[in-house]
């Protein structure tokens, strides 16, 4: 393996471990980060987080925060994290629907930011429960 990765949240360490690649959901796209990658400092977005092991992609959903990688580590700093193994995925799919409604009706800014939100956050932890069920 080639990277270390740790990912906490404000409760626990959420993800701590070795692995070849990620690819992180930042505010100006997806990023992947291999072994030898440049030092940054980035900030996460809300979406799906991939991390690939010798075992195959695992797929967490993340809700915002920052990252720091440089010398083969990435050290991850985020808001809440999920497994995609305790996402119910027709409880993420109806959250989606309800979700996208939602934001289709808001109106005005405050009800606009929230509703998008709300999106975001229903969209990552659909993507990484089909991601699971691609696997």
């Amino acid at each position: 393996m080639s990277l270390q990765i740790c990912v906490m949240t404000p409760e626990r360490i959420f993800w701590n471990g070795q692995s070849e690649e990620i690819i992180l959901p930042t505010n100006t796209g997806e990023m992947g980060v291999l072994k030898n990658h440049a030092p940054i400092i980035t900030g996460l977005d809300v979406g799906a987080m991939l991390i690939r092991t010798a075992q195959g992609w695992n797929s967490f959903a993340i809700m915002g925060g920052f990252g720091i990688i440089g010398q083969n580590r990435v050290i991850l700093l985020v808001n809440e994290a999920e497994s995609a193994d305790t996402i119910n995925p027709q409880e993420a799919e109806n959250e989606l629907t309800n979700a996208k409604t939602n934001l289709e009706q808001a109106q005005g800014t405050k009800q606009r930011v929230e509703a998008n939100c709300s999106f975001k956050r229903a969209k990552a932890r659909y993507q990484v429960v089909k991601n699971l069920m691609k696997s």
